[in-house]
């Protein structure tokens, strides 16, 4: 495997966007399956050259050894342009201005479309493996792609990529969230929001209302997070899988409040509607995680939150084995876990 198709791989996406060519020489290699001699011929170096850059003990600092490696490793349109370190964190103008003129009359080459949704998937599959401030470069520089797509773009292709630019955003706004950005993560939920409803997307609507939820809950703000998470389910959804989140999200933000009963219903609720999507391919792409053993730590989690703690530890302890993959969020539960534990 060589050409465009190694560029799926994450950790390689995410050493070009730090520019790190020692890194993305052996990614690119990891993922094409490649050795150093197989190297040569693409980008025009002696294996001796590619060992001493991939070692660290020779630096890429030639403009023509750049472009040369550029050319040789296929590195796709949409990343040739990045920023690799991008000023603003909110959504710039030039966004909106684009998706204010879809649905016109057109014809698109949905191949970029349909690549960087390939990547998006990956990018979220692997995201404990390169962080999402590591990625965020990749994903601005994806998401000036899908929009320049917009304006000769018709209806069905138009709210294809309304929705495959509204994940690219709700993408942003948690990795904002996250590294401590709380009015540029809201802005891009608001982004979201708008394209996802522009595109007829409930799923994807209620699922920013989720994201919503959950922001002012760990604000510290539970009140406001149970309101918030009414309104999402207010919006119709077509997946039982989107259903099934936004229950557990009223549960969480219920049991916050202390809401018991409700908080008890609305977390059954939620198991039984994941239940009935155990498989990847019947989920929307960004519920690619909301397996039965993610289903059964959200029931743990309500019942640590209202402090059943014998309910949660149980539950915690027989779906952690599961969970063994992530080990961020292995370690977020596993600390709840023990605290219930140690309350029993």
């Amino acid at each position: 495997m060589s050409g465009r198709a190694p560029w799926t791989s994450v950790r390689l996406r995410a050493a070009w966007a730090r520019q790190d060519w020692s890194a993305i020489l052996i990614e690119y290699r990891r993922a094409a399956k490649l050795t150093q001699r197989d190297l040569e011929p693409l980008v025009g170096l002696p294996q001796p050259h590619i060992a001493l850059i991939e070692s660290g003990r020779r630096t890429v600092k030639s403009l023509k050894v750049k472009q040369r490696i550029t050319e040789g490793l296929a590195v796709p349109d949409e990343l040739r342009d990045m920023t690799t370190e991008p000023a603003a964190w909110g959504p710039v103008p030039d966004l909106r201005d684009r998706m204010a003129h879809a649905h016109r009359t057109g014809r698109v080459d949905l191949r970029t479309a349909n690549w960087i949704t390939t990547c998006l998937a990956e990018q979220r599959r692997e995201e404990d493996e390169a962080g999402g401030l590591d990625l965020r470069p990749v994903v601005l520089a994806q998401l000036q792609s899908v929009t320049r797509l917009l304006p000769d773009a018709s209806r069905d292709t138009a709210d294809r990529l309304l929705l495959l630019a509204a994940e690219h955003a709700h993408w942003l706004s948690w990795v904002c969230w996250e590294n401590g950005r709380p009015g540029p993560a809201l802005s891009w939920l608001d982004l979201a929001a708008g394209w996802a409803a522009d595109g007829g997307h409930s799923d994807m609507v209620s699922w920013v209302g989720r994201m919503r939820s959950y922001y002012a809950l760990t604000h510290g703000d539970p009140v406001r997070a149970l309101r918030t998470a009414e309104q999402a389910r207010v919006v119709p959804v077509r997946s039982p899988a989107a259903a099934a989140v936004l229950a557990h999200q009223e549960a969480i933000a219920a049991a916050a409040v202390g809401d018991r009963d409700r908080a008890r219903r609305l977390a059954d609720e939620a198991q039984g509607g994941a239940a009935r999507v155990p498989d990847a391919e019947d989920r929307p792409g960004w519920l690619y995680w909301l397996t039965p053993t993610r289903s059964d730590l959200q029931a743990a989690e309500v019942a640590y939150v209202l402090r059943d703690w014998s309910d949660a530890a149980a539950l915690f302890r027989s779906s952690l084995p599961g969970l063994a993959a992530y080990p961020r969020d292995h370690a977020y539960y596993l600390t709840q876990m023990e605290e219930a534990e140690r309350r029993v």
